[in-house]
């Protein structure tokens, strides 16, 4: 993983500092809350329905073991309200009635219980109960281990994003790693791009198959080589989800690699010059890009020729300068103690123990992936099960990651875009130790990719901007389908859970998709048939489409359950043999059996607790 230079660690430490001061002065009321407002956003700190949300960075997802036990060290100390803090949300819960404070289970009556981590599908983490007047001491506590919360809020050019498998896909064209760093460095603080009419998303994938989602960012980029070998840039424009959702744009068809950063800025900068700041519903890039077409098209390879000819290529990638970046992702030595006699004996017991499980092979089939080195596997670490609500990483999970990561890992895991952790170092003599010591934390049901392994945001439980609770909802989804026989015979499927039009959990993108929505004052859910992330198990980057209106809360698990069965009356035999996925069998029959199925379902389940 990225092997951070001194330069990087004093720049974060300066930066923790200088947001200490901040925070000082406006507690002190000499900076104002208006005033102080920007530059909280510009370190990550959001204040949401009931507290303060920290949201912090990590780019393409990478986190050492010893970053994960700061991490957790935060959720243990700093995610719990104090008394004020605890009082007032208490006081918001009252009034608003329909939200309770979020607990362990987050349902009204449960004990109150704190210390929480959530991964989100841009591979970040956020907290949710940090005070306030604890951010400073979090900033610094984060800089100790080379993190902090820049780009991950305000109208500028956020943390970028790339495949999980990046670095040992066997199936990459090249690692994107050192180019998304290239790329962080140069957005990161960017004079001329920090004030953007909104908030703006890169992500870069270097496999053949598209695991980054690259349709759905304002700018998608996608390794490949031209016919002479030569390695470049396919670049998408345009993408995003939210009230509109849009595919991306092919804008260049094979933008050289020295020249992407020339090229960025061609596209950023006519963005930043033509579009909406009046309407902050039209002001994402995607608009503009819609409404322009082909104008906008001009309008960059203009910029971009001026870039190059009259600015002298300013942002020219050297080959000495990716040289120089590519050092820090060199893989990690894995050396290997032999095993004296004993703990030979205890590896047997083990190996034997797990080929005799049933559960070992699901795992090996579900949560574990092919490397590069062909000695080696990378491993998903689930955190999907009842109880535990989608992407949520407890103070103790977070150590036992630092551990796992420790011991299998070269001290290495990676946030998936799926809110799950993977460890991509991972040797194939070790898979049975891995999989009992993750069972025994939790961490290994093997439900990767299927029913319950859910992409949800944290909806109404804490955001401000919500219009309906996620949480509960995915619970029980998960309730509904416990029995892994009946997961494994339902098979790939993609159930993505937004609490609002903002599309935090991707919904537009899900085979299913949920959305919370208002309708007078109250929670209901609107479902979505269809999407696709670009992913072969996703299908063709795409929006799903609504089916009929929009479900009450306690109908939403029943409506669910009625479309998987629907999806299995028509399902046929597939091409591998195998039977065809739930998009497979959509595509192939339509949307209406599945419509007719949701609708059937209404008014027939009782209230969601």
């Amino acid at each position: 993983m990225y092997q951070y230079s001194e330069f990087d660690k004093q720049f974060v430490r300066n930066r923790a500092a200088q947001y200490r001061d901040q925070l000082e002065r406006n507690l002190a009321g000499t900076l104002s809350d208006d005033e102080f407002r920007p530059l909280r956003l510009q370190n990550g700190w959001y204040l949401q329905r009931y507290a303060p949300m920290a949201r912090i960075s990590v780019p393409y997802g990478e986190l050492s073991s010893e970053q994960l036990r700061v991490l957790g060290t935060i959720a243990r100390d700093y995610d719990k309200p104090d008394a004020a803090l605890l009082a007032e949300a208490q006081e918001k819960q009252t009034a608003l009635g329909t939200v309770p404070v979020p607990g362990t289970n987050r349902q009204v009556g449960s004990e109150l219980k704190y210390g929480y981590g959530h991964f989100t599908t841009r591979t970040n983490v956020q907290f949710n109960w940090i005070p306030l007047v604890k951010s400073a001491e979090v900033m610094e506590l984060l800089a100790s281990v080379n993190m902090h919360g820049i780009q991950t809020s305000g109208n500028a050019i956020r943390n970028i994003t790339a495949d999980h498998l990046a670095g040992i896909a066997v199936d990459e064209v090249a690692d994107p790693r050192p180019f998304v760093e290239i790329i962080r460095q140069w957005a990161a603080l960017h004079p001329e791009f920090v004030f953007l009419p909104r908030k703006f998303k890169i992500a870069v994938n270097g496999a053949q198959e598209d695991r980054a989602a690259l349709g759905w960012y304002d700018i998608g980029l996608q390794l490949l080589r031209n016919e002479a070998g030569e390695l470049g840039f396919r670049v998408q424009v345009g993408g995003g989800m939210g009230r509109t959702p849009i595919i991306g744009t092919v804008v260049g068809q094979f933008v050289p690699w020295q020249q992407i950063l020339n090229y960025i800025e061609a596209c950023v900068r006519v963005y930043n010059q033509y579009g909406r700041r009046d309407n902050i519903w039209k002001a994402r890039i995607k608009i503009l890009v819609k409404s322009e077409g082909q104008a906008y098209i001009d309008k960059v390879e203009e910029e971009f020729r001026q870039i190059v000819e009259l600015d002298g290529a300013p942002h020219t990638i050297t080959q000495a300068e990716y040289d120089r970046i590519a050092a820090q992702f060199a893989p990690p030595v894995l050396q290997r103690q032999p095993r004296d006699a004993a703990a030979q004996q205890v590896h047997q017991i083990i190996r034997a123990d797990a080929e005799a499980d049933p559960g070992y092979d699901r795992w090996l089939q579900r949560n574990v992936l092919p490397h590069r080195n062909p000695e080696l596997r990378a491993v998903v670490l689930s955190f999907k099960r009842l109880g535990q609500h989608p992407g949520d990483c407890t103070a103790d999970q977070f150590d036992a990651a630092a551990q796992l990561a420790e011991r299998f890992s070269a001290g290495e895991a990676r946030v998936t875009h799926e809110q799950n952790l993977l460890l991509p170092w991972v040797h194939q003599d070790d898979l049975p130790e891995l999989w009992a010591a993750a069972r025994k934390l939790g961490l290994a049901r093997p439900n990767i990719g299927l029913i319950t392994d859910m992409i949800a945001c944290p909806g109404g439980d804490f955001c401000s901007l919500a219009n309906a609770r996620s949480l509960p909802i995915a619970e029980a989804i998960t309730e509904r389908f416990q029995d892994l026989d009946e997961e494994w015979d339902i098979g790939e499927i993609d159930i993505n859970f937004s609490g609002c039009i903002n599309s935090c959990g991707h919904h537009h993108a899900g085979h299913i998709g949920i959305l919370g929505v208002d309708k007078d004052g109250k929670e209901w859910y609107q479902i979505t048939l269809g999407g696709g992330d670009g992913s072969r198990a996703g299908g063709p980057a795409s929006p799903g489409k609504i089916v009929g209106p929009s479900f009450a809360k306690e109908e939403v698990a029943g409506v669910i359950e009625a479309l998987i069965d629907t999806y299995r009356q028509l399902r046929q035999p597939a091409a591998n043999g195998r039977l065809e996925t739930f998009i497979a069998t959509l595509r192939r029959v339509g949307h209406e059996p599945f419509k007719a199925a949701a609708n059937a379902a209404r008014f027939v389940e009782k209230e969601v607790a």
